[in-house]
């Protein structure tokens, strides 16, 4: 996707996010356990927590790591 996003765009990726963080932390795990248990890389978490691009195979891997249902990261 271009750098160019709308607003919108980046709040609702912001959003997901903070909801990713605030599950982690309610579940007293940190960055790096939440990659081990995903395979998924802690930068790649951090970036995801940052609300950058993310892939949806590492939003369904951290929601199922989390034990949530997706829909609940992405509507919290």
């Amino acid at each position: 996707m271009p750098a160019d996003q709308p607003e919108w765009v980046l709040d609702a990726r912001q959003a997901v996010g903070d909801r990713i963080r605030v599950r982690r932390l309610h579940q007293n795990m940190t960055q790096e356990s939440l990659a081990h248990a995903t395979s998924i890389d802690r930068s790649t978490i951090q970036r995801m927590e940052a609300g950058a691009e993310m892939k949806l195979s590492h939003l369904l891997l951290v929601a199922h790591a989390l034990r949530v249902h997706v829909t609940d990261l992405l509507h919290g």
